[in-house]
């Protein structure tokens, strides 16, 4: 059964928390993913992830399992609604964006087109 999310808001799935609390251990950084959009990508916007440092005034947060997930405010209009799962199968692994915003998208799933 797949994961939703509040419509206004973000959610983390368990196995993308469990991954982020893993790479922030070996880098020694706090257990926050930080989900970003930019325009570009083959579909015309790209979504990015990094460990954020900080969590800024305006950002939306939501935690699952210790780990939070941070969007800036401007991202939030294209990402609300999201779940961000971390997903292992014969093609590699990878942190995948389930975006009902998205009208289209392109094959590896990192950008997306409203």
């Amino acid at each position: 059964m797949a994961m939703t999310a509040p419509q206004n808001s973000i959610a983390l799935s368990p196995s993308a928390a469990a991954r982020v609390a893993w790479i922030a251990q070996k880098q020694g950084k706090p257990a926050v993913l930080r989900l970003s959009v930019e325009g570009g990508g083959c579909s015309g916007f790209q979504y990015r992830y990094g460990l954020a440092e900080g969590i800024n005034a305006d950002d939306t947060v939501t935690e699952t399992d210790g780990v939070q997930l941070v969007v800036d405010a401007v991202s939030l209009d294209l990402v609300a609604g999201c779940v961000v799962d971390y997903v292992e199968n014969l093609g590699g692994t990878a942190f995948k964006v389930e975006n009902p915003n998205a009208v289209a998208g392109c094959g590896c799933g990192s950008s997306f087109a409203v």
